[in-house]
């Protein structure tokens, strides 16, 4: 588990790096994609890997749009690294590497599984972004 914790984070933080966020933004993007990876694997031994992700994403959007108030800096800083970990790349790999060794059956079932899962995450920074949207409408400003 504490292999998996360092991963994730310096995976998280090298992305924020590779995709120039502010210097002082580092720690809290490596937080976060460790934050969704840790909540991905707690939820696998509860639910299947797509519902997993969605929540997670979800609970990872959350936390970055506080991040995002907190920091004063763009949610996109943090939502973009935090959701890193939880990309399916290897599924998107082995489905092109199936498809290329002319085994249709497991490129489909791979290809199938990384969308659902690209979805997934799609979904959960949606409906996070709608809940802060929601709730920011819903609220009186304070004077």
């Amino acid at each position: 588990m504490l292999v998996q914790i360092v991963t994730s984070f310096i995976a998280s933080a090298a992305f924020a790096i590779l995709f120039n966020a502010p210097k002082r933004s580092l720690l809290q993007c490596g937080l976060v994609g460790t934050l969704s990876w840790m909540l991905y694997t707690l939820l696998l031994e509860h639910a299947d890997d797509v519902l997993a992700a969605l929540v997670a994403t979800f609970l990872v959007g959350v936390v970055c749009q506080i991040f995002a108030k907190f920091y004063k800096m763009p949610v996109i800083i943090f939502s973009i690294s935090g959701i890193i970990p939880l990309v399916p790349g290897g599924l998107a790999y082995n489905a092109m590497r199936s498809f290329v060794q002319n085994d249709y059956t497991a490129a489909v079932q791979f290809g199938v599984q990384a969308f659902l899962l690209a979805g997934s995450i799609a979904l959960g920074l949606v409906l996070s972004e709608v809940l802060n949207q929601s709730f920011r409408k819903n609220t009186p400003p304070m004077h």
